[in-house]
């Protein structure tokens, strides 16, 4: 990662940015004969996946994966600032999003944290070519988001872990190498102080993936069964019984409240620009929706929510003006970014009047379907790295110092 005590340098990222500029305008990759996913979340086909994981060693090998991490790992070397312009620069010009983001913004930073030299060595530089994809083992179908509630077991066999249990809503999973884990290693001690991390290896004998069907039709989300998988003792991540610290140090990257990833976001949104757009092109009682008062009101209020949202990732960035509650503005963003997203899409389907329900594929759809996508999509994001229910009330006992819920 980089290191924080370097300055960003306003020259040198003025030029950088343009070197970035100039290569993702002259590499967009040529449109592929079928639907991309809308993000990271919802990679469903060999065809899908391949397709990404080709780009996103494109724009490795071109220098602008990992460009702030420590260049005897892979990384760019770079100072602060550099990945974050990159991530802009690909928003600009509207290139497809980086697949391994598991492996990009959660695994690989805590890889960099507490991994021994032999790790870092043996993950990274493939976190950032997506040479191995990664998918995260945290939630289990009886622990809900009680985390530390979780059941898969691990025992030490020799130099062996032996592990069986059930993880469900694991993204890529079906397509992954490696897994961030969590497993109970001591159900004798207290639930968070018996959890141990492990980089454990998907292609491995009693390791079965059931993939799952979303509400949009397509794939993305699985279930992992594991039934006497046998892993290296290698894999562990830190101490025995480490897993609780290293899993909210991994949290705290997964809701945006830490620094230190690789690339990558969550993938495309239909944010307040595309509604205008569609609110000039859709007409309904002879005119055009954005001519009519309510509807203007509307974008305004989402643009307002939009311009908080950039100003707020911006003040993040300056420690002296989160100093006294780090926590707070990452993860407001997080639930507020999130249900923007979800009020936005909301909202482009409410413009096309009865069009608005009619599902992708058909015929008659507004923009191929692509906003009622959006918007069921949508809810993956108010549930993943914590439900909004769950990130307020940490904000509110963490942050605010309120009483515990009960």
């Amino acid at each position: 990662m980089a290191d924080s005590s370097r300055m960003e340098d306003p020259t040198d990222l003025s030029e950088y940015r343009q070197e970035v500029r100039a290569w993702m305008e002259n590499n967009q990759p040529p449109a592929p004969a079928f639907a991309l996913p809308q993000g990271m979340l919802f990679v469903d086909s060999d065809e899908q996946f391949a397709y990404l994981r080709d780009w996103q060693a494109r724009v490795y090998d071109a220098g602008f994966v990992g460009v702030e991490w420590p260049a005897a790992y892979g990384g760019g070397g770079r100072g602060p600032g550099h990945q974050r312009i990159v991530s802009q620069e690909m928003s600009r010009a509207g290139v497809p999003f980086l697949i391994n983001l598991v492996g990009l913004a959660w695994a690989g930073p805590v890889i960099l944290a507490y991994g021994t030299e032999a790790q870092k060595k043996r993950y990274i530089a493939k976190i950032l070519r997506a040479d191995e994809i990664w998918c995260q083992g945290f939630s289990e179908p009886s622990a809900g988001s009680d985390l530390a509630s979780l059941q898969t077991r691990a025992v030490r066999d020799g130099d062996q872990w032996i592990v069986n249990g059930h993880k469900v809503w694991t993204s890529l999973g079906r397509f992954a190498d490696q897994m961030i884990l969590l497993a109970r290693t001591d159900p004798e001690a207290s639930k968070h102080a018996g959890i141990s991390y492990f980089l454990s290896p998907m292609k491995t004998e009693g390791v079965e993936v059931a993939p799952l069907t979303k509400i949009t039709g397509e794939g993305g989300f699985n279930q992992i069964f594991f039934g006497d998988a046998r892993f290296p003792g290698d894999c562990l991540l830190g101490q025995e019984g480490q897993g609780w610290e290293i899993a909210l140090a991994t949290l705290s990257f997964e809701r945006g409240a830490s620094e230190g990833a690789a690339g990558g976001d969550m993938g495309a949104t239909f944010d307040v620009t595309a509604a205008i757009d569609l609110a000039r092109t859709t007409r309904r009682d002879g005119g055009t929706c954005i001519d009519e008062p309510e509807v203007r009101d509307r974008l305004v209020g989402f643009a307002i929510d939009a311009m908080a949202l950039r100003f707020s990732g911006q003040r993040a960035r300056i420690p002296g003006l989160v100093a006294d509650r780090p926590l707070a503005l990452p993860l407001m963003s997080k639930v507020a970014g999130t249900e923007y997203a979800q009020a936005v899409a909301d909202f482009g389907c409410e413009l096309q009047g009865y069009a608005g329900t009619l599902n992708k594929g058909d015929t008659a759809a507004v923009a191929e379907g692509e906003w009622q996508r959006a918007y069921l999509n949508s809810y993956a994001g108010t549930i993943a790295g914590g439900t909004s229910e769950i990130v307020r009330n940490i904000l509110g006992e963490k942050v605010l110092g309120l009483p515990k819920t009960k």
